[in-house]
């Protein structure tokens, strides 16, 4: 359990309750991080300042089980006057010499060294882990990355890994705050945020995207020509196609750091024409006059 989990409020940092889903989290940080992100606010501690602390807040609160670690500690946790009046967390094997040493030194007002303080004080202490976010292209998720974050007044260079989804954490062991007394330094978390493409969905490996036809393709078949992230690939509709017809072309997905390759899926919407020419509409309504076939209303009784 870290420290600043018993004195910060993340919920509170994240405006969402605490019964919040991990959706309504999720969202709540992406709003935060895009408001106060310093690409946005050049020059502007505050905004800054909120930028860290939602990062800080998401690493923890977006992770379901870090989030049970947090509530629990924070249940367990309590206030005690602190000097000056303020409160803040004790945990309570702090308050039997289990660790926490400077709260309770506070707390006998420095005879905290005859209960063992000044060991505590000198034991290992690991360093912070820090949390930070970047922003990608869809393209950048699908293919990887180098990109650089400054973080506490330092440039850390990093690889973001091929098929990185929306909002994934990347963590770089050992690139967060010092150790103290020999422990090791704590992580780094980036979240990656990935910018959504004009006609290609993701869904986890899987591409998605929807592609118009005609009426006389869908109803009489047809060879169509269908993009995907690498050229384009001919797709067979039959006789017939539905409207919402789905069809899957193996291996055309994104490929993730396992080298496991999805598929892409092609769903196809018939398009009906906004506007007729004479010939067309004298050719339809000749179409419509022909002893009806199978009538699709059938199964509704009527």
């Amino acid at each position: 359990m870290r420290k600043e989990w018993l004195e910060k409020d993340y919920y509170a940092l994240l405006g969402v309750p605490k019964d919040a889903s991990q959706r309504d989290i999720k969202k709540a940080y992406r709003k935060l991080a895009q408001q106060h992100h310093p690409d946005a606010n050049p020059d502007n501690g505050g905004a800054e300042a909120k930028f860290k602390d939602a990062n800080e807040a998401y690493d923890v609160l977006g992770d379901a089980e870090q989030r049970k670690e947090y509530d629990h500690a924070r249940e367990m946790g309590y206030f005690v006057g602190g000097p000056g009046g303020n409160q803040q967390y004790v945990r309570v094997e702090d308050l039997f010499g289990g660790g926490g040493g400077s709260q309770m030194e506070d707390l006998l007002g420095g005879f905290g060294d005859l209960f063992g303080g000044a060991g505590r004080r000198n034991r290992p202490q690991p360093g912070r882990d820090l949390a930070t976010s970047i922003s990608i292209s869809f393209h950048e998720g699908v293919s990887g990355t180098t990109r650089e974050v400054q973080v506490d007044g330092k440039r850390v260079k990093f690889e973001v890994p091929k098929g990185v989804a929306d909002s994934a954490r990347v963590r770089l062991r050992g690139k967060g705050g010092p150790g103290a007394n020999g422990a090791p330094n704590g992580d780094l978390y980036i979240t990656v945020h990935v910018a959504d493409h004009p006609i290609f969905s993701r869904r986890g490996r899987d591409l998605t995207i929807d592609v118009p036809l005609t009426y006389m393709e869908a109803a009489l078949g047809a060879e169509i020509t269908v993009p995907t992230l690498n050229g384009s690939v001919k797709l067979r509709i039959p006789t017939g196609t539905p409207s919402g017809k789905r069809f899957k072309v193996k291996g055309r997905g994104v490929t993730d750091a396992k080298d496991r390759t999805g598929n892409l899926l092609v769903t196809v919407e018939v398009a009906v024409p906004q506007a007729l020419t004479d010939e067309e509409r004298a050719l339809l309504e000749k179409l419509r006059d022909q002893p009806a076939g199978d009538n699709p209303r059938k199964h509704l009784g009527v």
